[in-house]
């Protein structure tokens, strides 16, 4: 039996401006997890998830292909996943296993509503890992991350990928996302991805940062589920509209987010806290401008609260609901903004940073544009 796990994750700085290529976001991985247990199996394997109300729904091959039967397929990520990395496993002569997948989340709380912690992203990676180690490949983080790319391109997705790098790498990251068009017409003229994935991927940066000893990070929820796709699609609808704005918008959420990395770098936590105020700032621009509800009133009680007691906050990620974040000193006092929060009805989520414990770490290194 095999156990591969991923973490979950929240964006810290820089969010709509990274769904560009080459623009910089800052991501943090987060010790809640998706796990997923992987049993070899004989003639047919079966997926099981809260996802399916914990039944055990069947696959098999056909044509030598992952096949289930899509009017009971509620696994889009875990299915794509599966034929991808198959694929993958037969251009390297593997024999393919049959084999049955639980998968158990901890990014949603009792009652089911996500966190908004990137459980896609999550369970794309677990997938990932649980399969190639049934195969006994050696993975790296970077090989992880453009496998599930490549999913999450096959479903069309409309996000960054940050979440995959997060979840791929571990602890504290600066990223900025490839060029999706070079890898899709990769793909179109039917370029293997074993030999995909060894390649350099135009605008691609991942660079895992270590932070100051006395930086804290707090987590808000507001306990209203927001969908990142409905948003992106909302601000694509308006960008024509706002061409000059959104220009504008990006160059200066470039500038912010080095102006942060630098600051990791330096160790300097004031900087880190003077730029996630001012990207804050960029975004509700972005908001007025764009029409799309990025900070909620109750992200906006909780940024309040928050910067009344020294700390630096934010919205995290397309915003709409969710989380919201803040950096502090590690001196500064936090119960009474915990205390705060808590009679605005927002939930502190006692996270911590996860570092991935990979001996065969690697980075994409930064460069500037």
């Amino acid at each position: 039996m095999i156990k591969a796990s991923a973490p979950g994750k929240l964006y810290i700085a820089g969010e709509y401006a990274v769904l560009e290529p080459g623009h910089p976001a800052l991501i943090v991985a987060l010790d809640q997890f998706i796990t997923v247990t992987l049993k070899e199996a004989d003639k047919q394997g079966s997926i099981c998830s809260s996802y399916s109300n914990g039944i055990s729904i069947p696959w098999t091959r056909k044509n030598g292909k992952f096949y289930m039967d899509e009017r009971e397929n509620p696994f889009s990520y875990i299915t794509k996943s599966v034929t991808l990395v198959e694929q993958y496993l037969q251009e390297l002569n593997y024999d393919l296993k049959y084999f049955d997948l639980t998968i158990e989340s901890e990014l949603d709380n009792k009652d089911g509503r996500k966190y908004g912690l990137g459980s896609s992203g999550a369970v794309t990676i677990a997938t990932i890992k649980a399969i190639l180690s049934l195969y006994e490949i050696d993975y790296t983080s970077e090989l992880l991350y453009k496998l599930a790319a490549i999913t999450h391109l096959s479903l069309n997705s409309n996000g960054s990928f940050g979440d995959l790098a997060a979840s791929s790498y571990g602890g504290w990251i600066a990223y900025s996302c490839f060029e999706k068009e070079w890898v899709i017409e990769k793909l179109s003229t039917r370029e293997k991805i074993s030999k995909l994935v060894t390649e350099k991927w135009p605008k691609l940066r991942i660079e895992p940062l270590k932070a100051p000893a006395d930086l804290r990070l707090l987590i808000g929820w507001t306990g209203s589920p927001a969908s990142t796709t409905s948003l992106v699609d909302q601000l694509h609808d308006e960008q024509n509209d706002m061409y000059d704005f959104y220009k504008q918008f990006l160059d200066d959420s470039y500038q912010c987010v080095m102006w942060i990395i630098e600051a990791f770098k330096e160790k300097n936590i004031e900087k880190i806290q003077q730029g996630i105020r001012i990207n804050r700032h960029l975004l509700k621009s972005l908001a007025a401008k764009s029409r799309v509800n990025i900070e909620t009133d109750a992200l906006t009680d909780l940024c309040t609260i928050a910067e009344s007691f020294n700390g630096a906050a934010k919205s995290s990620g397309a915003g709409g609901g969710d989380c919201g974040i803040v950096l502090f000193n590690q001196q500064d006092e936090i119960l009474p903004m915990i205390t705060a929060w808590r009679e605005k009805g927002i939930v502190d989520l006692p996270l911590q940073v996860y570092k991935e414990k990979m001996t065969n770490y690697e980075s994409i290194i930064w460069e500037e544009k």
